[in-house]
C-alpha cells in the first residue's frame, strides 16, 4: 500500500477511483429520488391496480438501488493502473451486493403478487403465500450459491454439485421446511383450512378465526384478541375442529339438557289436560294425544285402577311438547332443513336429562348466546306450571330450609369438634 500511494501515476488513478464512487454516489442518491416521483406519476395516470400494490410494497425503490452499484461495476475496471487485486475485490464484492438488492426486488414482487391475489374472492380458499415463501427460499439459496461462487471465483456448477453430496444434512436441516410444505399442500388441495375459518386446536391454546395461513406456521386469533402461531404439519398430524360449515349453513347448534328430579314425574289429571288444551302452544298437542288415546271416548280417568295400565298424558310428555312447540314458534331459530326436537336422555345421578336439540338462526357468537340464554330462561321459569323440578345439589340453603331454621354456631362448632376427633 505504502509503494502504491508513493508511485507518481497513482495520484490521478485515486482521483478517479474516487470520481468513480462519487459517481455511483450521486447516481444512487438520484435515482432512489427520482425513480419513485416517476413511477409515482405514471401509476396514477394507469388505470390499473396491480401497479400501485408494487409502488405500495416499495419494488421500484428496490430497483432505484442499481445504477449506483452498476456504475461501480463498470468503472472500477476501467482504471488499468489500479492494483488487480482491488479491482478483483470491489468487482466480485460489488456482484454479491447486486445478487441482494436483485433477491430483494424479487422478495418485494412476490409480497405485491400475494397482496394481489388476496383480493380475489377465491383467494381464501386457496391461499399462495406458502408457496411464494418456499420460492422465496429457493432463491435465498440460489442466491447464496452465486454469492460463494462470484467471490470464490469459482463456476456456481461446481459447487451445487458439491451440495449433492451434502443432501442428506440438507434434507436433516431443512426437515421442518419440507414437513410444512408437504402440510400446505394437503391443506389446501383437500381445503381443510383457510383464512377467516373458526377453528379449535385441543391441547394447543387455539380457539379463534384464523388469520394467516404461511409456508411454516398459521396464526390464530383467539377470542381474546391473543394470537396463537401453530406449525402447519399440526393440522394435519392432529385433529382439529374447523366450523366453517357452522358458517355457512347459516344455523349454530343448540345441545343443552335440563336436569329434572324424576320424582316430579307423573301423571296428569283430567282437569289439568284441560287447562292445558287452552294454551296456544299445547292446543293442537292435546288435541292429536286426546284422538290418540280415544280418552274422549272411552273416559279414560287417570286416578282409576282400572286404568292404570293405560297410556296416560304425563306432566313430563306434556312439558316436553311445550318445549318444542316454543321452539318452533320463534324467529330465531332455524326450522328449514335443521333438526329440531326435545329428547329424553339416561337418567343419571343427576337427575332426568331433558335435551333440546336445535339450530340457531345466526351464527353470531353474542346473539346465538343470547338466544339460548332466553330459550332456557323462560323455560326454567314456567317449569313449576307443570308441577316439575329441577335437579340439583343440595346447598347450605337447602340444609337450612330442611331444618326450618338457621344452623346454630354452637351446634356447628360441636360437629366439627367431633369430626376433628373421629379423624384423629
Amino acid at each position: 500500500m505504502i509503494d502504491w500511494f508513493d508511485g507518481d501515476a497513482i495520484g490521478p488513478d485515486l482521483v478517479l477511483a474516487l470520481g468513480v464512487v462519487a459517481l455511483a454516489a450521486i447516481v444512487h442518491l438520484v435515482s432512489r429520488r427520482l425513480v419513485p416521483r416517476i413511477v409515482s406519476r405514471a401509476v396514477a395516470l394507469s388505470s390499473r391496480h396491480w401497479d400501485d400494490v408494487f409502488v405500495e410494497h416499495g419494488f421500484f425503490l428496490r430497483l432505484a438501488t442499481l445504477p449506483g452499484l452498476i456504475v461501480i461495476l463498470i468503472g472500477i475496471p476501467q482504471l488499468d493502473d489500479l492494483p488487480s487485486w482491488v479491482t478483483t475485490v470491489v468487482g466480485r464484492v460489488t456482484l454479491v451486493v447486486i445478487s441482494v438488492v436483485v433477491l430483494r426486488a424479487i422478495y418485494t414482487a412476490l409480497d405485491a403478487v400475494n397482496a394481489i391475489y388476496d383480493e380475489q374472492a377465491f383467494a381464501a380458499e386457496r391461499p399462495i403465500k406458502g408457496y411464494l415463501q418456499l420460492v422465496k427460499l429457493i432463491l435465498a439459496v440460489i442466491t447464496g450459491v452465486l454469492a460463494i461462487s462470484f467471490l470464490a471465483d469459482r463456476s456456481p456448477g461446481l459447487l451445487l454439485s458439491g451440495i449433492g453430496a451434502l443432501t442428506a444434512v440438507l434434507l436433516l436441516v431443512f426437515k421442518d421446511t419440507i414437513l410444512s410444505l408437504v402440510a400446505s399442500l394437503q391443506l389446501t388441495s383437500n381445503d381443510m383450512v383457510r383464512v377467516g375459518d373458526w377453528i379449535t386446536v385441543e391441547g394447543r391454546g387455539a380457539d379463534g378465526d384464523v388469520i394467516d395461513i404461511a409456508l411454516h406456521t398459521i396464526k390464530v386469533q383467539n377470542f381474546d384478541n391473543t394470537i396463537v402461531s401453530l406449525p402447519t404439519a399440526v393440522l394435519t398430524t392432529e385433529s382439529f375442529v374447523n366450523w366453517r360449515g357452522m358458517s355457512d349453513s347459516g344455523g349454530r347448534r343448540i345441545k343443552r339438557a335440563l336436569q329434572l328430579d324424576m320424582r316430579s314425574v307423573r301423571f296428569l289429571t283430567r282437569d289439568e289436560v284441560d287447562a292445558f288444551a287452552q294454551w296456544p302452544l299445547l292446543a293442537d298437542y292435546v288435541a292429536a294425544k286426546r284422538a290418540e288415546l280415544h280418552i274422549d271416548v272411552e273416559g279414560h280417568d287417570p286416578d282409576a285402577a282400572a286404568t292404570r295400565a293405560a297410556r296416560r298424558l304425563t306432566n313430563l310428555g306434556m312439558f316436553r311438547a311445550y318445549c318444542e312447540a316454543y321452539l318452533r314458534q320463534r324467529p330465531d331459530i332455524h326450522h328449514d332443513g335443521m333438526t329440531l326436537m326435545v329428547r329424553q336422555l339416561a337418567p343419571t345421578p343427576d337427575g332426568l336429562p331433558l335435551e333440546l336439540y336445535a339450530f340457531t338462526a345466526t351464527t353470531e357468537w353474542s346473539r346465538y348466546e343470547g338466544i339460548q340464554a332466553d330459550v332456557f330462561d323462560h323455560l326454567l321459569a314456567i317449569l313449576d306450571r307443570f308441577d316439575l323440578r329441577v335437579h340439583q345439589r343440595p346447598g347450605s340453603a337447602d340444609v337450612a330450609d330442611l331444618t326450618g331454621r338457621a344452623v346454630d354456631p354452637a351446634v356447628r362448632d360441636a360437629i366439627a369438634a367431633t369430626a376433628d376427633q373421629s379423624m384423629n
